[in-house]
């Protein structure tokens, strides 16, 4: 698995590049493909991100920028380790790779998938990457207001998909995907966000205690795993009806998985 994927590259060093580097990825992989049906909505929002940038969106275009490339690479450099070194993927990216190829999940749950496991895991990463770089720290000058702006954009992009596939559920009257759809009623990327600025916030305080550090994202990455599984479950009949992806796995736990506030 993975050797449809273009091979591993070096860190891109702007957008530009990061752009041109989904264009190969969305190139190579079929477009059912899990990987394939994120990498086209990340794709779309990192062009319209660098339409900002260009466009003076942000008050600190250096940083956004710096910022963008840093968050891609780290998506890069899971899609690098499924091709090079499989059983070394990230946890956080794993129930995506795992589920890339089942012709039973929508593509819109592989989109939130890949959303949940780059936002909540490698988000935190990439800003205190940059920050550490740049030598600043997340709550100085504009760094916070510059990140809630990328928030309208996200936001279109999910409303799009979404509504994508809730016309073809209206059309199909597809009991599996109306599961579906209460399934993903529940995430949010603008929520997602808001999490990872925290978990950002947590990992800049202990970036220099090495064991508190491990112990923070290694917690982050299952749990990230976790909400992955739920959202690429397929529905299940059981009793005549269809069961919510996630649902029996929630259970469980003993708590309802939800994202909004």
């Amino acid at each position: 698995m993975g050797n449809d994927l273009p091979p591993g590259a070096p860190p891109v060093t702007s957008v530009a590049e990061a752009i041109t580097r989904m264009k190969h990825i969305e190139a190579a992989l079929p477009a059912g493909d899990g990987i394939a049906c994120f990498n086209r909505m990340y794709l779309e929002v990192t062009q319209q991100v660098d339409d900002r940038i260009s466009q003076g969106l942000f008050a600190d275009p250096a940083f956004m920028s710096s910022f963008d490339t840093s968050f891609a690479n780290v998506y890069f450099a899971a899609v690098d380790m499924l091709v090079n070194e499989p059983t070394d993927v990230p946890a956080a990216w794993q129930p995506l790779f795992d589920a890339r190829f089942k012709a039973d999940i929508y593509p819109i749950q592989f989109a939130l998938a890949g959303m949940n496991a780059h936002i909540n895991h490698d988000l935190p990463i990439a800003l205190v990457d940059t920050c550490t770089r740049m030598d600043t720290a997340p709550d100085d000058g504009t760094h916070h207001a510059d990140y809630q702006k990328v928030d309208v954009l996200l936001d279109a992009a999910e409303q799009s998909v979404r509504q994508s596939f809730e016309s073809s559920v209206v059309l199909d009257v597809d009991r599996h995907a109306q599961s579906v759809l209460d399934l993903i009623g529940n995430w949010s990327i603008n929520s997602a966000r808001d999490v990872a600025w925290d978990t950002a916030l947590a990992l800049w305080q202990c970036r220099n205690v090495t064991t508190v550090e491990d112990l923070l994202m290694n917690s982050v990455a299952r749990t990230v795993a976790m909400a992955s599984r739920c959202l690429l479950t397929s529905g299940e009949a059981e009793g005549g009806r269809v069961q919510s992806p996630g649902t029996r796995l929630l259970s469980l736990f003993g708590f309802e998985l939800r994202w909004r506030g």
